[in-house]
């Protein structure tokens, strides 16, 4: 098994072969191809910081806690990923592929850890910010969904939105929030519009009470995220588009705790005039491309 280890040397290249070795003839071409890369990458990181059996095992209750604090409603094990800038280095790498062959295609970022499947449907022009708070501003944000190569409006497009509120949290984070507040699923008119009512967003810390907050800690890193909205938006035979659009003004665009930012999701918000509902406005136009 491995390298001789009888004079206690490190198990080496042979071991790490052995292991890769030890995967079946059924296995997928593309899982044998990603499992060769991972355990050759995580058998050389051990070796090179020398990494102890009770370091092994603290990582191991990190993950551990990632998996028993995530839910329907918050996805802890992603968190952890994020504020290693993982999820961010995917994201970019899969936009990067999609963009070499398709230009002025809207750019996507992370998903992050509190999406939720069972988010409702409602109409276009209504509102998503129920419990709206007393420092929140309201916004009329709206905007068309096209075909990036065409330029056609696509129709009963869908456009998923979630947001958190100005105390930093997210309904399922906050009692004092009703249940769905600050979220909603749109579907574009035959002109491939949408619209509905929010808050301009704010500010927040990633949550502290899991291990990707024991990690920032540790790690000696602020916690805190850029204001942003989050946007899940689909059409039939185009491919899904997930992504976060940033208030250019806030002060941590350059400093994001999980790395999301990029420079073409920056928003303005601007005055809006003759709505008593909203003293803001944005305009957020999507393009997507069609589906391989």
């Amino acid at each position: 098994m491995g390298s001789n280890n009888q004079n206690g040397d490190v198990l080496g290249q042979e071991f790490t072969q052995n292991v890769i070795d030890s995967m079946g003839p059924k296995t997928s071409p593309r899982l044998r191809e990603v499992m060769t890369s991972l355990i050759k990458h995580v058998h050389d990181f051990a070796r090179e910081v020398q990494l102890t059996t009770d370091e092994w095992m603290a990582g191991v209750q990190l993950i551990n806690q990632a998996g028993q604090m995530s839910d329907d409603k918050r996805n802890e094990g992603q968190l952890f990923c994020d504020v290693l800038g993982l999820e961010s280095l995917v994201d970019d790498i899969t936009f990067t592929a999609a963009t070499k062959s398709t230009n002025g295609l809207t750019a996507s970022a992370i998903l992050g850890p509190f999406w939720r499947q069972d988010t409702p449907h409602r109409d276009n022009g209504t509102t998503i910010t129920f419990d709206t708070p007393s420092d929140g501003q309201v916004v009329y944000m709206h905007g068309k969904v096209t075909d990036v190569d065409t330029g056609r409006p696509l129709q009963d497009a869908t456009v998923d939105v979630w947001q958190a509120s100005t105390n930093g949290l997210y309904e399922q984070q906050d009692a004092n929030q009703r249940e769905h507040n600050l979220r909603g699923v749109f579907h574009t008119d035959a002109e491939g519009n949408y619209s509905f009512y929010c808050l301009k967003p704010t500010p927040y810390p990633v949550p502290t009470d899991g291990p990707a907050g024991k990690l920032l800690e540790m790690m000696d890193r602020h916690v805190f995220r850029p204001a942003h909205i989050h946007l899940m938006v689909q059409s039939k035979g185009h491919k899904p588009l997930t992504t976060q659009i940033f208030d250019k003004d806030c002060k941590y665009l350059k400093n994001d705790s999980v790395f999301a930012v990029k420079d073409e999701l920056s928003v303005e918000f601007v005055p809006r005039k003759g709505d008593p509902e909203a003293a803001l406005e944005l305009v957020y136009n999507v393009t997507l491309a069609k589906a391989a």
